[in-house]
C-alpha cells in the first residue's frame, strides 16, 4: 500500500468519525417525551444502554468504508493473468504450399567416359526468338546415343524447329510438351553410329519480347561407346 494511499484511508475515516456530543443530543431528543424533561439519572442509563449500540455502528459503517477501499486497492493492484506462451508462438517450420517438401536441383556433370557436353544460348537469339544448343564431344565412336533438351515453359514459349550437325536421317526426332517444359528428343536409330568429334543439337522457340531467363533449361545425354562398354552419361544447364 502506498503512502498516498494510506492518507486518503485516513482523511477518509476522520470525515466518518461520530461527534459524540451531537450523537447524544440526537438520542436525548428522540427518547424524550414531549413536555417531559430527563433526569440526570435516566440520562445516565440511556447512555449506558446506547453506547454499544453507537459503537457498533461507527465500527460498521468505517468497517464498510475500509472494506470499500481495500476492494479498489485490489481491483486497481491486481496483476494481470500469465499469458500462454504457446497460444500465439510462431511455428517451428513454416508449411509447404506444395504440401510436400521442394527436391533439390539436380548439379550438372560435363564429362563421363568419353564425352563431354556443354549448353548455351545461341548468340544469335534476340528480344523475340532464341536457340539453345547442346553441345557434345565423344573420343569414341557412338553405338547408342539419347539427347534431350528441356526448356521452360516461360512466358510466350513456343516450339518454332531445331536442327543438329549429323544427318536427320540418323535420328527420331520427338518434341512435346511435358511437365512444364518444351522437350526436344534426339534418338540415335538403330544400326547407325556417331563418329568421335563435337557436335550440335539445336532447339528454336518464341518468347515474350524483352530478354529470357535460361536458368531453368536443362540438358541430357545418355550414349555407349561400343557394345563390350557400359554406358555414360551427361548432363547439366545453360549459361
Amino acid at each position: 500500500m502506498t503512502d498516498e494511499l494510506r492518507g486518503l484511508l485516513r482523511e477518509s475515516a476522520e470525515d466518518h468519525l461520530p461527534d459524540r456530543a451531537r450523537m447524544w443530543a440526537r438520542v436525548e431528543r428522540g427518547t424524550a417525551r414531549p413536555g417531559t424533561a430527563r433526569r440526570p439519572r435516566d440520562r445516565e442509563r440511556i447512555r449506558a444502554l446506547s453506547w454499544p449500540k453507537i459503537v457498533l455502528a461507527t465500527l460498521a459503517t468505517a468497517g464498510t468504508l475500509t472494506a470499500g477501499v481495500l476492494t479498489v486497492v485490489t481491483v486497481v493492484h491486481d496483476p494481470d493473468p500469465p499469458r500462454n506462451p504457446t497460444a500465439a508462438g510462431p511455428s517451428a517450420v513454416a508449411p509447404s504450399t506444395t504440401g510436400r517438401a521442394e527436391p533439390p536441383r539436380e548439379g550438372s556433370r560435363t564429362e563421363d567416359g568419353p564425352l563431354w557436353a556443354d549448353g548455351s544460348v545461341d548468340p544469335h537469339s534476340n528480344v523475340y526468338w532464341a536457340q539453345s544448343n547442346v553441345t557434345l564431344k565423344t573420343g569414341k565412336p557412338l553405338t547408342a546415343l539419347v539427347v534431350e533438351l528441356r526448356i521452360a515453359l516461360t512466358e510466350g514459349v513456343k516450339d518454332t524447329g531445331n536442327w543438329r550437325t549429323r544427318p536427320a536421317a540418323d535420328f527420331d526426332l520427338s518434341t512435346r510438351r511435358e511437365g512444364g517444359f518444351l522437350v526436344y528428343r534426339w534418338t540415335l536409330r538403330p544400326g547407325r553410329t556417331v563418329p568421335p568429334g563435337e557436335h550440335v543439337f539445336a532447339g528454336q522457340y518464341d518468347h515474350a519480347v524483352g530478354g529470357r531467363d535460361a536458368k531453368d533449361d536443362t540438358y541430357r545425354i545418355d550414349a555407349t561407346a561400343g557394345a563390350a562398354e557400359s554406358g555414360a552419361a551427361v548432363w547439366g544447364g545453360f549459361a
